[in-house]
């Protein structure tokens, strides 16, 4: 299979995204439907969250069965590093970004039942609560950030498959990393179905571009390149975007007031994750 035919099948593994993003086009839903999906899209990242460190550890902790430990010292300090970079790298935007807002005049605040009332969109936003600059669209473009670097690292094995000859096992990588990726446009888009707000079909466009493009990116860098060290930086910078998503998407499921839906929500979004995994394991990839 030629190079070229790999990286468009990486394309359609990557931008599978996009069938699940389509949620987010769903018109006012119920306060408990709400509640449903932002705690499935927690259930979605907290399997991502677990599947992207169990990758990341496997050359540290095989280093360290060999008894090699300066590449286990190496490796780990860049996992480590990767991930604070990731979480407190956010924290410290979502900071600035809140000293921006307090700078600027707030609009008159939305009544009750007004199209601006929003849950969890900070006064001064509540006229764009589908914008980047809405709580629930800040959240959206991180959790597809914090996908992103996950699915470049999934293109990178992907590629590194095709370039060693193992084309099965490539394709193997496509057909199941496309399953699950299907999922995840669900996860992007969760936040903003939370919030009652109806983005755009171009806005969404932009969040699957965002979530699914770098699977193409990291199939094209991994036929010609080859780097655990590579590898791993990238999944520990997307374990620490997804681990502040989590974060923040439990502080919006505690306003919600929905301890039941809450928890049964994450349960299939967890269930969910390694349903779509398993494909991939039984296919043998």
């Amino acid at each position: 299979m030629s190079a070229t035919n790999i990286a468009l099948l990486g394309a359609i593994a990557g931008f599978t995204i996009f069938l699940g993003l389509p949620v987010g086009r769903l018109r006012n839903p119920a306060p408990r439907l709400r509640a449903l999906l932002n705690a499935g899209a927690v259930g979605i990242l907290l399997f991502l969250l677990w599947d992207v460190l169990a990758h990341a550890w496997e050359p540290v902790d095989a280093a360290l069965s060999q008894q090699d430990y300066a590449p286990a010292a190496g490796n780990g300090l860049v996992l480590a590093t990767g991930i604070g970079f990731g979480l407190l790298g956010l924290v410290y935007f979502d900071r600035w970004v809140a000293r921006r807002g307090a700078g600027r005049q707030a609009p008159p605040t939305a009544t009750p039942g007004s199209d601006t009332a929003d849950v969890g969109v900070p006064a001064g936003e509540v006229a764009d609560v589908t914008g980047l600059r809405s709580s629930a669209g800040q959240l959206a473009l991180l959790i597809a950030v914090g996908i992103g670097l996950h699915n470049f690292a999934e293109g990178l094995a992907i590629g590194n498959s095709a370039a060693s000859g193992e084309i099965a096992l490539a394709v193997l990588l496509i057909i199941g990393f496309g399953l699950h990726n299907a999922t995840e446009g669900f996860g992007i888009v969760a936040p903003l179905a939370a919030a009652g707000a109806r983005p755009s079909w171009g806005r969404l466009a932009v969040l699957g571009l965002i979530g699914g493009g770098p699977t193409l990116l990291g199939t094209l860098v991994g036929q010609r390149f080859t780097n655990d060290t590579v590898s791993i930086a990238f999944l520990a910078l997307a374990a620490g975007s997804i681990l502040y998503v989590v974060i923040e998407l439990l502080a919006v499921g505690r306003r919600m007031a929905a301890k039941d839906i809450t928890t049964w929500g994450l349960l299939i979004g967890l269930l969910a994750g390694f349903l779509t995994d398993a494909f991939v394991t039984a296919a043998g990839a």
